[in-house]
Formats: structure tokens, sequence, C-alpha cells
């Protein structure tokens, strides 16, 4: 039996999902905390969120509240954090500096880091000759050669040193969970910045010191970051600190195989959320974008995901993100729920509508019960409601589809009866029972039109469309004055078309 990969560490299970609170949650960076969730639940550990907000230009706690608001919606928590603390708070990368502060003198104090006094125009230099010569641009590492009279005069002369660590040169190898094992060659990698001018951290020294003072037991996150691994291992064991399991998932990118990006459309959680998608269709889409559960299943809670995620399931390819298969998963998430759930969604969103919000009808619990029958086979998202609503409570426009229909005496005949009919209704049960199929059948009888013929004509007479809800929920929903008003609207296009035709002949 193959063994999973937690269970091959002593340590508890904790993993960590570490968002910049620079913007809007990525659904990419959504999937990665997913995956993170579930390996740690699957396993009874715990799941620490971190904000690695040292980007003090773009940072902000309005951002972090969006994040942590966009997970709670897709029902992921966690056990530490900004928000709730927890043993090894604080949580913000901002807020501990003083350890980076620490690690840093150690690494300088074993010669494992150096004070880097190149500029901007100096460094920007380097890349273009490494570039001119076909070369990976990476720091040729002059200023770890300076004695320390030279160092000395160049803080005289007002430059301030940025701190790098002096990489290794030699193999690095992870044994990655997802990719295997992944070889960095010597001279691959350059000696890199550990703390800018200002002594602000990078993202490749804060995230080790934070996941070595949590604890984290395996660092799960987007293959973009793999590059990173080889700076963060020699960090490591540079400090002789015990390692972390790496897992590095597949990125998702757009139907043409480009990185997901704001030009193929929505890429933010909150963009789905205000689209109308429910959080649990959200979820099981994202889970199956790089993991399988070993079967041809689609549909699973969240509590089955957990029970059912594995490392070993997490596929090495990237995955394509589909948003057709994700509507058709949303539409069968609302049909899933209860009628009495569906309506009071369908209602609210109707209401969120400026056009609707003061519709009369949303009032009725009879009519909200009718708009749910009527809509729920032709919405799959809940922003899809009140664009439905409201292109079906708009007078059509009568053309001459509409006009020609009407050409027949004996349909005219019967669209003035049902007009008559819902006109005369003294209450909703006797429209009901006017406009159902039944008793539109035994009109048509009456008048000697079936089938097509009978239902195409009603149908463009009350919403110039050919095609949509079936016919009496349709009509149900309309409601008799407006089923009145715009049958006859039709029947006096319709002679006023005629009339034209005879003119003109």
């Amino acid at each position: 039996m193959k063994q999973d990969a937690a269970t091959m560490t002593a340590p508890a299970v904790r993993v960590r999902f570490a968002p910049a609170p620079t913007g809007a949650l990525h659904v990419g960076g959504a999937r990665t905390a997913l995956f993170n969730y579930l390996f740690a639940r699957h396993h009874r550990g715990a799941v620490v969120l971190r904000s690695e907000d040292t980007d003090l230009a773009r940072s902000s706690v309005e951002s972090e509240s969006a994040i942590q608001s966009d997970l709670r919606w897709l029902g992921l928590d966690w056990d530490e954090g900004t928000d709730v603390g927890g043993p090894y708070a604080p949580y913000r990368q901002t807020e501990r500096h003083e350890r980076y502060a620490v690690a840093a003198a150690r690494l300088l104090e074993i010669e494992a880091a150096y004070p880097c006094y190149c500029s901007a125009e100096e460094l920007a230099a380097e890349r273009e000759q490494a570039e001119a010569r076909k070369l990976a641009p990476k720091y040729s590492g002059k200023c770890r050669l300076l004695t320390r009279a030279e160092r000395s005069q160049l803080e005289r002369e007002g430059r301030k040193p940025t701190l790098r660590f002096a990489m290794p040169q030699r193999d690095i190898y992870v044994e990655d969970l997802v990719r295997g094992s992944v070889h960095f060659p010597p001279d691959a990698i350059g000696d890199f910045v550990i703390l800018k001018s200002d002594k602000t951290p990078t993202y490749n020294f804060a995230a080790v010191i934070d996941d070595s003072d949590m604890l984290i037991s395996h660092v799960l996150r987007g293959d973009e970051h793999l590059p990173n691994t080889p700076r963060q291992v020699a960090v490591y064991e540079a400090l002789e600190l015990p390692l972390p399991l790496f897992a590095h998932v597949s990125m998702i990118l757009a139907p043409d195989h480009h990185k997901l990006s704001k030009r193929h459309g929505a890429t933010s959680v909150a963009e789905y959320r205000e689209a109308g998608f429910l959080p649990e269709a959200l979820v099981n889409y994202l889970a199956l974008l790089g993991w399988s559960p070993g079967d041809d299943r689609e549909f699973f809670t969240l509590h089955q995901l957990v029970e059912l995620f594995f490392l070993e399931r997490v596929s090495k390819s990237p995955a394509v993100f589909d948003l057709a298969k994700l509507r058709w998963f949303n539409a069968q998430y609302l049909r899933a729920r209860s009628p009495d759930e569906r309506t009071k969604l369908f209602a609210d969103w109707a209401r969120s509508d400026g056009r609707l919000e003061t519709l009369p009808e949303l009032s009725d619990a009879t009519w909200r019960l009718a708009m749910t029958d009527a809509l729920s086979d032709h919405v799959e998202l809940l922003s899809d409601v009140p664009r439905e609503l409201d292109a079906l409570l708009s007078d059509p426009p009568l053309d001459e589809r509409v006009t020609d229909a009407l050409n027949d005496e004996r349909v005219r005949q019967m669209l003035t009866d049902i007009a008559r009919s819902a006109e005369s209704a003294a209450d909703a049960a006797a429209f009901e029972h006017a406009i159902s199929k039944q008793s539109l059948q035994e009109l048509g009888d009456r008048y000697g039109v079936k089938g097509r013929a009978l239902f195409r004509p009603i149908r463009l007479a009350v919403t110039g469309s050919e095609h949509g809800i079936e016919l009496p929920l349709l009509l149900r929903l309309l409601g008799p004055k407006r089923v009145a008003r715009r049958i006859a609207a039709a029947l006096a296009a319709g002679a006023h078309a005629r009339q034209e035709q005879l003119r003109s002949g």
C-alpha cells in the first residue's frame, strides 16, 4: 500500500497559506489555500494563515481582511493567524522584523551573508551584460570580496548596503512531494538579497524564518515558487534549521494555455462571488484543477474532499481553467438547493438589482415560488436571475415575426379569448387554471389549432421570442395584467401591419 506523504514524517502536520495583502484573492491562490486546508484537515493538522505584507506601498489591512472574507466564504478556516492569534504570533511579516534581524546577524557572523553596496545602475548594467552574452542574469558576487576598509569607504560615501546571502556553489536537490527529485546545479543561482537597504526582508529570507519559527512541516505552494526553493534550502542549511517537506502544485492556465490573467476574464474569488457563483461549486471545481479522486466522480462536499485528499493524486501537469465547466458545476449546485433556499437566493439577487428592487411581486411568496420554478432551468449563475427576470418583465418588441404569426384569424380569436380570460380572472387560482397546459390545449381544440401552431403565437405575443420558459410557467410569472396587455398590444400591431399591407398592395 502506498504511504501518504504526511505519514512519513514524525512531526504533526502544520501548513501555511501566506498571501501578500496587495489585492484580491486570485483563484490560483484560492486553489493553493484549498489544497493546504484539505491536506492539513485530512491529517488532523494545523492551518496557519500568515500575511506577507513587506510590500509597504501596496499592502493594506483592507486587502488582508478581504482575503480572509473570501476564504471564509469558500468554507475554509484556519487555526492560527493575524485575526485569531496563536502560539507563534505575530503572523504579519511587518511585525516580525526583530526575528529577521537576529537571523541576519547570525548569517553575517558565520560569513554566510555580506553587505552589498552595488547601486541599481550597476546591477542593471550587470544584467544587460549577461543578456548580451545570452546568459541568465546572476549577481557577480563582487561585493563578497570587499575588504573591511573598502566597505567603510563606501559607507562614508553614503551608500546604504543591502544584505546578500552567499549562495553555496554546489548541487542542491529538493525531494518534492509532487514533482519528485528536482536538481539545481552549481552556478545556477547567484548571491541574492535577504535584507533591503531599509532592512526590509525579502521573500526568500522571511519565508524561511517564518516557516521555521512556526514549525511548518509541509510547504504546499504553486510551482512558480519552485525556483525559490534552492535559495530557501540554502538559508535553512546555513542556519542549521530543519527543512520542511516541499510540494509544488502546477499552475492554473487559461484555455489558451497562457497564465490565467485579467484578459481571460474574472480571476479573483471576489469577482466570482459577485457574479453569483456558489462557494461549494467553486470549491468543488478548484479541487479538481490538478487533483483527482482516483475515479470518475466529479461532485464532492468539502468534508468528502478532506477525506479523499492525498498529495499522491496531485498532478504535475498544469490545469486548464474552463469557465463553461465552472458555470455548469454552479448550475448543478443551484438546482440541488432546496426550493426554499433557491427561492430566497433568487429573490435576494433580484432585489439587489436597481431595475427590480421595488418590484411589488417580490413581496408575494406565491409569485416568488413561480419565479423560481420558471427560472431554475434557465440560469447557471445567480447574476442571471435579475437579467432574465428583467428581460421577461420588460415589454417585448413587436417585430414582423409577431405580426406574421397573427395573420390567421383563428389564432387572433384564440389570443383574444386568452386575454379576456386573464382580464376576468377573479384570483390567481382562476388565472392559473385558465393558462394551464390542459386549458390551453382545450382552447386550441376549439379553434382547430394544435402543437406549435398553438403555443408559438402565444409565446411570441407575450415575449417576442419563440423559445424559453415552459409556457404555463411563463404566463403564471407574467401575471394576468401583463398577459392581457401584451396580447392586446400584439393584436393591435398585427392589425396595423395588415392595414399597411393593404395600402401598399
